[in-house]
């Protein structure tokens, strides 16, 4: 644990730049300056919640190392449910983890040669404003822990699905994720990076994780990356 930084995925990838961390390394800040979301967003970091990253090593075999998004809210949300027995969740995809339909925490995957470094995000004491977001926190949902204590739960979890994703594959992961995520038939709205949007039925995943979405004519489509609604 560090006082202060900028980025742990920052700090993270030039460690693995330059070769120099082995899977399972943890590293969290008490406080970001710097701290980046999905699609460059700025990360909001105030005092009192969890700021991490680890390493995974892209091995021989291994699946593809996109689905360790799956791996990561996987783990994520088992340990918030660890502390928040009784609460409403929900897994969104491609990684988000929505607690009485609000936002409560974010994840970043970020290649770096034969490493992914995961960056996690959890709002634990403080609800951060968000434009545009509805968001919660641990706190704010009556779980009472700080984030050094969430992260030991964090590890465990995460490493259990790391095994899982590896032994078993990513199919045991898709299906472990789809029983918590939105059913199948909800209207979703998909947004891509240009804003534009397109609206249909969840279909489910496809093998590799891709979204499917059947529009109203019928019309089965795959989406890869942007937000969902």
């Amino acid at each position: 644990t560090v006082t202060q930084t900028a980025s742990t995925n920052a700090d993270l990838k030039a460690l693995a730049v330059q070769g120099s961390v082995a899977e399972g390394f943890w590293l969290r800040a008490e406080n970001q300056s710097g701290g980046v979301g999905r699609l460059g967003r700025k990360w909001e970091s105030p005092a009192g919640n969890l700021y991490c990253s680890t390493i995974v090593d892209i091995r021989t075999g291994d699946p593809a190392p996109s689905s360790l998004s799956f791996v990561a809210g996987l783990a994520v949300y088992t340990a918030i449910r660890s502390f928040l027995p009784g609460a409403e969740m929900i897994l969104k995809w491609p990684n988000d983890i929505l607690v009485s339909h609000a936002k409560i925490c974010g994840i970043l995957l970020e290649r770096v040669k034969s490493q992914v470094v995961v960056g996690i995000g959890v709002n634990i004491a403080v609800t951060p404003e968000v434009e545009g977001r509805v968001v919660t926190s641990l706190a704010a949902e009556g779980a009472t822990i700080d984030a050094a204590g969430f992260l030991v739960r964090l590890t465990d979890t995460f490493a259990t699905f790391i095994n899982v994703w590896r032994d078993q594959g990513i199919s045991h992961i898709l299906a472990e994720w789809q029983t918590l995520a939105h059913p199948v038939g909800s209207t979703i709205t998909t947004s891509d990076e240009r804003g534009e949007k397109t609206t249909g039925k969840f279909a489910g995943l496809t093998a590799d994780g891709a979204l499917c979405l059947r529009k109203a004519d019928g019309t089965l489509i795959e989406i890869r990356a942007g937000d969902i609604s």
